[in-house]
Order: C-alpha cells, then sequence, then structure tokens
C-alpha cells in the first residue's frame, strides 16, 4: 500500500483523547491531528517522537490531517488502524500469505451473526476461512505483544472464529505487526489476561494463528514476512 502524496514530518506534542494528537511542525507552529488508534499506543506514543501526517482530500474534516506513523527508536510505527485491513487484504491478494493456500474469493466486512462481522472471508480449494484482523503496535524487548489495552470485543471476536471453526469452516487470527524491531510475538497477557487465555483455548480448538510483519515507510506500508509468536 503506497501513501498518494509525500506525508508530512512532525514531532509529536501529545496524544490525548484517544482520537487526537497535538504535533509541532518543522516551521515551529503547532496542529491537531486526528488519531485514528482506538488502543492505547504504548510503546509509539511518547511526547517528542518523530511522526509523519497525510492530508485528507475531505475538505469537510475538522481535522484534515491523519497521524499514519511514529518514530520509535529506530523503526517506524504504523499507528492508522484503519489501514490494517487494507494492507493485509492486498498481501493476501498478491499471495503472501501462503499458508491460507491459493485464493479464489476474498470478501471483506463478513456478517458472522446478527451482531457480529468479520474482516474477511476468503476462498481456497473449497474451504471457506474467516480472518480477523489485528494491528500490533506494541514492542518491549523485541517481543511483539497484543492487545495494548484491555479488549472486550477482541475476546469475543476470537470465540466467533472457534464457533466456525465447529461449523467445518477455517478460522485465522491474523497479527499485523506494523514496525521491525520485533522478532517474535505473544499475547499481552500482563495487560489483558482474559484474552490471552481465549487466544489459548480457541487456538487448541483449531483457529489457526498468523503473525506477519510489515515493512513500514514514508512512502508506505506491506507486509514483508511472517513471524514466530508463543502463546504461553
Amino acid at each position: 500500500m503506497l501513501f498518494n502524496n509525500e506525508l508530512l514530518s512532525a514531532v509529536l506534542k501529545k496524544r490525548y483523547k484517544r482520537f487526537l494528537a497535538d504535533v509541532i511542525l518543522d516551521d515551529g507552529s503547532m496542529m491537531t491531528a486526528y488519531c485514528p488508534n482506538t488502543g492505547s499506543m504504548r510503546s509509539c506514543s511518547a511526547p517528542g517522537s518523530k511522526v509523519l501526517l497525510s492530508k485528507s482530500e475531505n475538505k469537510k474534516r475538522k481535522y484534515p490531517y491523519t497521524l499514519e506513523m511514529v518514530r520509535s527508536g529506530d523503526t517506524w510505527v504504523g499507528v492508522n488502524t484503519g489501514l490494517t485491513n487494507q494492507i493485509v487484504v492486498e498481501a493476501i491478494n498478491q499471495g503472501k500469505i501462503h499458508e491460507l493456500g491459493q485464493v479464489e474469493v476474498v470478501n471483506t466486512e463478513v456478517k458472522v451473526s446478527s451482531n457480529s462481522r468479520l474482516d474477511v472471508m476468503v476462498e481456497a480449494a473449497g474451504l471457506k476461512t474467516y480472518i480477523e484482523i489485528k494491528n500490533c503496535s506494541l514492542v518491549e524487548g523485541e517481543i511483539a505483544m497484543f492487545p495494548d489495552a484491555v479488549t472486550a470485543r477482541g475476546t469475543k471476536h476470537l470465540y466467533e472464529l472457534a464457533k466456525l471453526v465447529g461449523r467445518g469452516h477455517g478460522g485465522v487470527i491474523f497479527y499485523l505487526v506494523q514496525r521491525g524491531d520485533a522478532k517474535i510475538f505473544r499475547p499481552a497477557v500482563q495487560i489483558d489476561p482474559v484474552y490471552a487465555a481465549a487466544l489459548k483455548e480457541v487456538a487448541k480448538q483449531g483457529v489457526k494463528v498468523l503473525v506477519y510483519q510489515a515493512a513500514v515507510k514514508p512512502s508506505g506500508i506491506e507486509v514483508e514476512n511472517s513471524l514466530p509468536f508463543s502463546l504461553i
């Protein structure tokens, strides 16, 4: 996924009210940008961090600029969770996710119950596989972790996948690590032990865990390689 225009550089002053971020531009002026991330952004929201922003073409937006990346140490971190599904679907269509086989059909925002949708459904060799995608931006000591805040909704999605597996379909929980300084993934049991326990439980029931790492660059973001994981 390439950005249509060059991103604007700035320095993060603070992130607040979850969806807002004050940034200082190169000329010293301050601006408020939209922050499309519902998590805590732990490990990638320190004041003084370099950031990159995109500008929306929607002139009706109150905050025209969107926070896309934050610099953490020597790596760019993709923080726009609104792009995560697009990045993964692009990789699926390009055949980069080998565990899914030769994908013939890709549908997004698939309704699986009266009050629940999952991100993607693919068909390969006659098998329907339902995929829930999660963006991972938290890394500590080269370990990528999810979630970075308690997520009851995320736990619900895990059990939805398990139900689908029980009906004979494929089920995948897909973690996209949007930073290059991680070497392994594990659930953040110290942040949400309920989610971590649920992940371990549904994996035993046949839900497949896939973890891939993205190359995050000012020009664009694309899935690059798989990462090992541990559910312990």
